[in-house]
Order: structure tokens, then C-alpha cells, then sequence
């Protein structure tokens, strides 16, 4: 029980870390340079980006996800986590820990690699919209594998709702940032505890896909501008290192709670 409050004491860190981030300077003498492309976006740009990014939420949760399970092996991660739980079970220890980490840090990796290129090319060729949803695939896969690591699945509606609020928490600031991961707090009891919650899951998808958009709004505008474009593997990296970093502390202190 110690040991195990030690970790969730230590994620708890990383998680307000995550909460309180101050703005960098690079980010400050960036802000001016940003605000001035922002000014030259097309107004309709963003409504564009909120349907695009909704529609591939819809698409991918409706009929993608056995698509996206083709691009990593299912069966192999859920060998991995139930023989690092039975471990966990018998001696809990920063060894067998790890080793339940280790997938969650490969799936990070990987992803964050693969969305950068795949910015990068798309932004060569001048397409700013067309790879939005190449790039929700990957976010989602992101997420899926890391909630696989630690056990939980992904098929429930429930869990949809968690993973989209996953994201939100992930992607904003402040006190907005606080309120979703409040939301991921809260929805994470009800599912595990087995406690039934409203939800409405289309509406969930249409806050989502606004808060990608508004993350995603300016690099999109110049991703449409040949060679200009590459700044939108800078976007894509940053995005899904943010979401993924976010998700494997909340599904591991999701696990290590169960646990204890």
C-alpha cells in the first residue's frame, strides 16, 4: 500500500506540473509571430477545422477502431499487462512498475514520430486539411495503446467520453484546464466504481474537435502553404507528446488506485 501511494504521490507531481506549466520564453517571443499569422486566418478556417476534426471522431469511433488495431498488436499488449498486474499483485516495486511503463513509453514514441513526418510530408505538398483524419487516428492510437497498457479498454461509450476529456485536459490552460481534468477525475471514479453518469457523447465530440481546432488553427493555415508548411510536424509533435505524456499519468494512476 506504500509503495503504491509513493507512485500516486509522485504522479501527482508530474500532474500539477503538467496543470501550472508557465509559458517558455521561446513561447513568448513566439506569441507575436503567432497572433500576426492568427490575424490572416480565414474566419471560416476554424468553423472548417471543427467539422473536419467531428466528423473524423464520429467516423473513427463508429467504424475506424478496427482499422486503427491493425497498426499494433492488441493480444500481445494485454499478454504484457496481465502478466506485469500478476506481478504487481504478488510484490509491488519500481521494477514491475516500469516494466507496465515500458509499453506506455514505446506507443509515445512511435506516435509522436509518425505524426511528425506525416506533418512534415503533408506540409511539403501544401495540404493543410486533408491528413486531419490520418492525424485523429493517431491521437486516438496514442490513447488506446497507453489504456491498454494499464489494463482498461476502450470499445464503451464511457470510455469514450474519458478519452475525449483526456484530450480536452490535455490541450488547454489554465482554468479551463483545470475544470477537464477535474471532468477526467470524476469520470474515471463513476466507470471504475461502476456508477452510471449522463453523458452525451455527440456533444462531447463537438467540444473536442473545437478545442483541436483551436490548438491546431494556425499551423494548418500555413501547413496549406508549400514548404511553409513543414511548421505543421512542429504542431503535430506537440500535440500528441502533450496528450500522451497526460494519458499515461492518468491511466496509471487510474491502475495504481485499483490497485490499492
Amino acid at each position: 500500500m506504500n509503495k503504491i501511494n509513493k507512485h500516486l504521490n509522485k504522479l501527482d507531481k508530474k500532474e500539477n506540473k503538467i496543470l501550472n506549466k508557465k509559458q517558455g520564453i521561446i513561447e513568448e517571443k513566439l506569441e507575436p509571430l503567432v497572433n500576426k499569422v492568427e490575424s490572416k486566418v480565414p474566419k471560416n478556417l476554424k468553423t472548417t477545422l471543427d467539422n473536419a476534426f467531428n466528423k473524423a471522431f464520429q467516423l473513427i469511433f463508429e467504424k475506424g477502431t478496427k482499422f486503427i488495431e491493425k497498426l499494433y498488436n492488441k493480444n500481445k499488449i494485454h499478454f504484457e499487462h496481465n502478466f506485469n498486474d500478476y506481478k504487481i499483485s504478488s510484490n509491488v516495486n519500481n521494477r514491475t512498475i516500469k516494466k507496465m511503463d515500458k509499453q506506455a513509453q514505446k506507443s509515445k514514441f512511435l506516435n509522436t514520430s509518425i505524426s511528425t513526418l506525416e506533418g512534415a510530408g503533408l506540409g511539403l505538398l501544401g495540404m493543410g486539411l486533408p491528413d486531419i483524419p490520418i492525424f485523429t487516428a493517431m491521437i486516438l492510437k496514442t490513447i488506446y495503446e497507453i489504456s491498454l497498457s494499464y489494463g482498461y479498454l476502450y470499445e464503451l461509450d464511457e470510455e469514450k467520453v474519458y478519452i475525449l476529456n483526456i484530450i480536452n485536459a490535455a490541450l488547454t490552460k489554465g482554468e479551463v484546464q483545470q475544470k477537464y481534468n477535474s471532468n477526467v477525475n470524476k469520470i474515471a471514479y463513476k466507470i471504475d466504481n461502476h456508477i452510471n453518469f449522463d453523458y452525451d457523447l455527440d456533444k462531447e465530440i463537438s467540444i473536442t474537435s473545437k478545442i483541436l481546432s483551436n490548438s491546431m488553427l494556425t499551423s494548418k493555415f500555413v501547413q496549406g502553404i508549400p514548404v511553409v508548411g513543414v511548421i505543421g510536424s512542429i504542431t503535430n509533435y506537440k500535440i500528441i507528446s502533450k496528450i500522451s505524456k497526460y494519458s499515461s499519468i492518468k491511466y496509471k494512476k487510474r491502475y495504481l488506485k485499483m490497485k490499492g
